[in-house]
């Protein structure tokens, strides 16, 4: 059995085949309009809550710091100061900015957001800047100050990225807050909504009042369309002028047009790792032996080849060695059957009369459970069914609609399950701070480790670290012990992707990688 053979083309329907206009929108409207394209609605945009699209949120609402190639950039914040101790960090913020209701966005407008967002603290403890966060203040219209318990060195990174510190005017908040949703989606951004056809199509229209400089791109257009196939229809036929994004492009389309005199391919540097999480608290993966032993059973060069056609390459360790202080020497599972036979001979799992291994009364029986909307992890669970069944591992596979996959992983109800890193630039501090609760499937997952408490220790002193020597040993300590334990499956490196009209320029990724750099973009020529 090929993995190639398992993936194949989505067929198109003659109904999906035709154009994919909308209704009051043109194909190729003007030069300064583009037409985008996502799966799925908007949805809601409050930036202090996770339902919405990232992208959207980025569009609207800024935060006091970016996070750039060069480090951090001043946005909202102008210029900030740190005490020597660490605890207080003191924003001065930029004069003249208003939001698109015409408010001023100034310090008591920053500490209003943060009221609202310390009201649901609980809801963003995944931060580890939430359990440290003693109090906000603004001591006069252009100073906003937070006061910390403990020194944090991720705190800039965690004030920079989508969610939840975006600013929005306090004019559009419930009764000064945003726990409960926000009566619009008024932010200081280069965009603003203008209008939303639920399920087809959203507006977003130049910020003209905006402080910074002005897109050039004065219209985005973002059209829903779920078929993957349909949007590359829709692609062709000049219905839209860029496909991005992880997953709305599949490795077929991407080399189909990747010489091609009408639209441009970009690929980004690794963004996360994709992999498989074993639940050590499974009777059978609690044996380190077996969670060995799958490591050496899964090729990842054939699934990186196969599935991806090398436009995600094959992940030795759960971070890439990109991520910063993940260049570790750790030694990679190679892919090898035979010495992944010979473990678990070795560990006395031994095959039955129908082939499947037992020891000890229990049958090697494991469940993988994936997003029942990702055609990508079907394909590879197909394959790793058929794979391990070699060695006599009898896998059952189940897919589930995504809220359902991740209610149970967050609570620890799976024997594998696939996931992905957070990637830049949560990685690696937030998400191994998230290890220590239930946030995802990693913290049941661990549970049953004999080093959890000291992985766990190192991760938290990790937090409050003010010496990057001795955080570096930390982190390496911490990495070391989950790479040996082996409850993680790495797969590939996963990669941000563009499919765009060559006439479009200025298309790339940035830091954060669920921005789209609306800003650089500018058609060229006819």
């Amino acid at each position: 059995m090929t993995i190639h053979s398992t993936f194949g083309k989505l067929a198109v329907s003659l109904a999906l085949a035709g154009a994919f206009l909308l209704p009051g929108l043109d194909a190729r409207a003007a030069d300064d309009t583009l037409n985008f394209v996502n799966y799925r609605d908007v949805r809601d945009l409050n930036p202090h809550l996770y339902a919405g699209e990232m992208y959207a949120q980025e569009m609207l609402f800024e935060t006091l710091v970016d996070i750039t190639a060069d480090g951090y950039k001043p946005c909202l914040a102008e210029s900030w100061d740190i005490s020597a101790d660490g605890k207080v960090y003191t924003f001065h913020i930029r004069k003249g900015v208003t939001f698109t209701d015409g408010t001023p966005c100034d310090a008591f407008a920053v500490k209003a957001n943060f009221d609202a967002i310390l009201e649901n603290r609980a809801r963003h403890t995944w931060l580890e800047m939430m359990h440290l966060l003693e109090k906000v203040d603004a001591p006069d219209a252009h100073t906003f100050r937070i006061f910390m318990k403990a020194p944090y060195w991720p705190m800039l990174t965690e004030l920079g990225v989508t969610r939840p510190f975006a600013i929005i005017s306090p004019k559009a908040m419930k009764n000064g807050s945003t726990k409960d949703g926000v009566t619009a989606y008024v932010g200081t951004g280069p965009y603003k909504l203008t209008k939303v056809v639920t399920d087809e199509y959203t507006v977003f229209e130049a910020n003209e009042t905006y402080w910074g400089e002005q897109p050039r791109i004065k219209r985005v257009v973002v059209k829903v369309i779920p078929d993957n196939q349909t949007r590359i229809l829709a692609l062709e036929k000049g219905e839209i002028d860029l496909i991005w994004g992880k997953n709305m492009l599949d490795a077929d389309a991407l080399n189909k047009y990747r010489d091609s005199k009408g639209f441009g391919v970009a690929l980004s540097a690794p963004t996360s790792t994709r992999h498989i999480v074993l639940n050590g608290q499974n009777p059978v993966l609690a044996d380190i032996h077996v969670r060995k032993a799958l490591q050496h059973a899964t090729n990842r060069v054939a699934i990186a080849r196969g599935v991806f056609h090398n436009t995600e390459l094959p992940a030795d360790t759960l971070y890439a060695r990109s991520v910063p202080y993940c260049d570790i020497d750790l030694k990679p599972y190679e892919y090898d059957m035979a010495k992944a036979a010979r473990i678990l001979d070795e560990a006395g799992w031994k095959p039955g009369s129908d082939g499947i291994r037992r020891k000890d009364g229990k049958r090697m029986e494991l469940g993988l459970l994936y997003n029942s909307n990702s055609v990508t992890e079907k394909t590879i669970a197909e394959y790793l069914q058929h794979e391990y069944g070699k060695l006599g591992i009898r896998v059952s596979l189940r897919g589930e609609e995504e809220q359902s996959y991740r209610d149970n992983m967050k609570n620890g109800l799976f024997d594998m399950i696939f996931n992905i890193c957070w990637g830049m630039p949560y990685d690696p501090q937030s998400s191994m701070a998230a290890m220590r609760q239930r946030v995802y499937g990693d913290y049941a997952a661990q549970l049953s480790l004999p080093d959890k408490a000291q992985i766990d220790a190192a991760i938290t002193e990790i937090m409050s670290s003010t010496d990057p020597v001795r955080r570096q040993e930390l982190f390496t300590f911490a990495l070391t012990h989950l790479h040996e334990d082996a409850i993680y499956i790495p797969l590939t490196y996963e990669t941000n992707k563009a499919l765009f009209t060559k006439r479009l320029k200025g298309v790339g990724f940035n830091q954060t990688q669920y921005e789209v750099p609306f800003t650089r973009m500018y058609f060229e020529g006819k």
